[in-house]
């Protein structure tokens, strides 16, 4: 298997992507934010068949889009009630921009697929390249504001209190998310990010309420999920993005009933 070129830069493009999904889904499932990461998934679709429309590379365009409508969602509102209603703006902003877009997008049927589905066998060297750079800056940016993202996520009151920016450190780690999501679209595709942003997070919340071990549990999982339905791809000759979705949707009902067993 790792005799190809293909094979060995998927495998290197998954890794990279998953542990990224993994850490931030984790506070993504932690918050109660999975509408947004699903919001920000449709985002990127619109913004990555735009970008093709004006010949620039589809993850500028999803990066592109997905950061600015995180920073959106974060600016607009920090409270629940506020932030449902302005994820729900933005998504039905960039739908409504999504069909127009694919009104003109009709020739190019093979790379939509791609955008909706995922192609991580198709990853070149530059685009693994892009991809470990915005993954590093993204580690970068989490771990900066890890202690006040968890204080705000667990006590949102009390961090207030303590002088917290609760608006400036949503509008931060929806940022982090954006670029997250654009990465996990390379992979899976914009309509099945779930599948690496939320399952491994989910699951290791279930498996284990210890924070830290909880953080590395959901890279973990995302990791050995992302690779394990590479391999399950390469030898059943099925789609990847597949076999990715139904490991993680394996792997979180065996922790639903694991938690129901030790409850």
């Amino acid at each position: 298997m790792f005799d190809y070129d293909f094979m060995r830069a998927a495998f290197m493009a998954s890794g990279i992507v998953a542990v990224l999904a993994g850490l931030v889904g984790f506070f993504l499932v932690l918050r109660g934010q999975t509408f947004a990461g699903h919001a920000l998934s449709h985002v990127g679709f619109t913004g990555a068949t735009g970008a093709v429309l004006f010949g620039l590379p589809p993850l500028a365009g999803l990066v592109g889009f997905t950061v600015i409508a995180g920073l959106a969602m974060g600016a607009l509102g920090e409270r629940l009630s506020q932030r449902d209603v302005a994820i729900g703006m933005m998504l039905s902003l960039a739908l409504g921009l999504g069909l127009l877009f694919l009104h003109f997008y009709t020739s190019y049927a093979a790379q939509a697929a791609a955008l909706l589905f995922g192609n991580v066998l198709g990853v070149d060297d530059e685009a693994l390249a892009a991809l470990a750079i915005l993954a590093a800056l993204s580690l970068a940016a989490l771990g900066f504001i890890a202690r006040p993202l968890i204080f705000a996520s667990l006590q949102p009151e009390l961090a207030e209190a303590r002088g917290v920016d609760l608006r400036l450190v949503s509008t931060v780690f929806l940022m982090i998310v954006a670029i997250a999501v654009s990465e996990c679209a390379q992979i899976v595709g914009v309509l099945l990010v779930f599948t690496l942003m939320v399952g491994p997070a989910a699951a290791a919340l279930a498996f284990t309420r210890r924070l830290h071990a909880a953080i590395a549990l959901a890279a973990l999982l995302a990791l050995a999920e992302a690779w394990g339905g590479l391999t399950l791809a390469y030898y059943s000759d099925w789609p990847t993005s597949f076999w990715i979705t139904a490991l993680s949707g394996l792997v979180y009902f065996a922790s639903l009933v694991s938690a129901r067993r030790s409850a």
